[in-house]
C-alpha cells in the first residue's frame, strides 16, 4: 500500500472553521480524475465546483464550471495542436480560470495538477488566480500522477484533504487487488503482442505515463513510450519500423465517435495499409476521454478494456461495443 502522506506546501493556506465543531470541507475539483477519486471515496456531497471536463459521474454535471479552455476544442486534431502551440508560444495558459466564481464558491480545498499544462488547469494558474486573504485561502492539492503507483498516492492525498483517510485506504486496497487480478491472469499467457497506443494522430503521439503499465498488465508489450515518462511524439517512420501487431487509438479528450472520425488522417495515409495490425484487422478505437487519459479509479477499467482487446479468448468484461470497438 502506498504510504506517502499528503505534504502541504508551506505557503498553502487553510480555512479555519473554528474549534469545537466538525467541518466538512467544500471542494472544487479542476481535474476529472480528481473528481472521480472524490466520487469513489463516497464524498460527492463535498464537491461545490468543477472543471469544464469533469463529467463523471453524471451528477457532477450539475455543479458550476470554474474554468474553460482558451482554444476551440471542436476543431480537428491538427488545428487543436496548432492552437495549443500558439498559446504556449505567446506565453498564454491553455485554460481560463473563473476567479469570481471560485471566490463565490468559497472552497476549502481545490484539487488541481502539475502533470501537464495542456491537459488541465495547473497549480501555478490557480495560485495566480487567487489572492491570499490572511488564513482564509483554500488548500491547493497538487496531483501529478505519472505511473499507477502515483494513482494510489493521489487517492491518499485526496482522502487526507477531505478527512476520509479510512475510505482512501479501502479504495487503494480495492484498486490494487483489481489490477493484480488482471495481471495474474495475463501472466499465464504465452503470447504477448506488441502494442502501439496512439494518443494523437496529427502529429503522431504515443501514450506514455501509466499507459505502458496498463498494456503490460493486460498481457501486451508496449512499443513507443516508457512508463512514467510523458507521451512522446512518434514519427511515421517509427510507426512503420515498429510494425505493431495491435494498435489502440485513445486520443486525449475524444470519445469513440470523435476518434473514429478523426482516424481518417491515419487511414488516408498510404503507409497505414502497410502495418501488420491493419492487415490483420487488429486496430481498435477506445473512449480515451473517459478512461485512458484520466489517472483516476477508472484506470482499472482501462486495464480491463485492453485485456479484452489483446486477449478476447481469455478476458470478457463486457466493454466491447460500449467502451471499445474495432476500427
Amino acid at each position: 500500500m502506498a504510504s506517502n502522506p499528503l505534504v502541504q506546501n508551506p505557503s498553502t493556506h487553510r480555512r479555519n472553521p473554528g474549534r469545537g465543531r466538525v467541518h466538512r470541507p467544500r471542494v472544487v475539483s479542476l481535474l476529472p480524475s480528481a473528481t472521480e477519486i472524490v466520487a469513489s471515496l463516497g464524498l460527492m456531497d463535498r464537491l461545490v465546483g468543477r472543471s469544464h471536463e469533469c463529467d463523471f459521474p453524471l451528477e457532477v454535471q450539475r455543479l458550476p464550471i470554474c474554468c474553460r479552455p482558451r482554444i476551440d476544442i471542436s476543431r480537428s486534431g491538427a488545428e487543436i495542436d496548432r492552437q495549443i502551440k500558439n498559446c504556449l508560444r505567446d506565453g498564454l495558459s491553455i485554460f481560463v480560470v473563473d476567479t469570481d466564481r471560485l471566490h463565490q464558491l468559497r472552497p476549502d480545498v481545490i484539487l488541481t495538477q502539475t502533470l501537464c499544462e495542456v491537459c488541465g488547469v495547473t497549480l501555478s494558474e490557480i495560485e495566480a488566480a487567487l489572492t491570499p486573504d490572511g488564513d482564509r485561502g483554500p488548500s491547493l492539492i497538487d496531483l501529478h500522477p505519472q505511473r499507477l503507483e502515483h494513482l494510489f498516492t493521489d487517492v491518499h492525498a485526496v482522502a487526507v484533504a477531505l478527512q476520509a483517510v479510512e475510505q482512501g485506504h479501502e479504495l487503494v486496497v480495492e484498486l490494487r487487488g483489481g489490477f493484480e487480478n488482471v495481471r495474474q491472469k495475463s501472466s499465464k499467457l504465452r503470447r504477448r503482442p506488441n502494442v502501439v497506443c496512439l494518443e494523437c494522430f496529427a502529429p503522431l503521439m504515443t501514450a506514455g505515463n501509466w499507459v505502458p503499465e496498463l498494456v503490460e498488465i493486460a498481457g501486451g508489450r508496449n512499443v513507443g513510450a516508457e512508463a512514467g515518462q510523458h507521451s512522446p511524439w512518434f514519427e511515421w517512420t517509427q510507426l512503420v519500423a515498429a510494425d505493431p501487431e495491435v494498435i489502440v487509438l485513445m486520443p486525449c479528450g475524444w470519445d469513440i465517435p470523435r476518434t473514429r472520425a478523426e482516424s481518417r488522417v491515419l487511414t488516408s495515409d498510404p503507409r497505414w495499409a502497410q502495418l501488420s495490425a491493419v492487415r490483420a484487422g487488429r486496430v481498435f478505437v477506445t473512449d480515451g476521454h473517459q478512461f485512458f487519459n484520466r489517472a483516476g479509479p477508472r484506470l482499472l477499467t482501462s486495464a480491463k478494456i485492453l485485456a479484452e482487446i489483446l486477449h478476447p479468448e481469455v478476458f470478457e468484461f463486457e466493454h466491447r461495443g460500449q467502451n471499445w470497438e474495432p476500427l
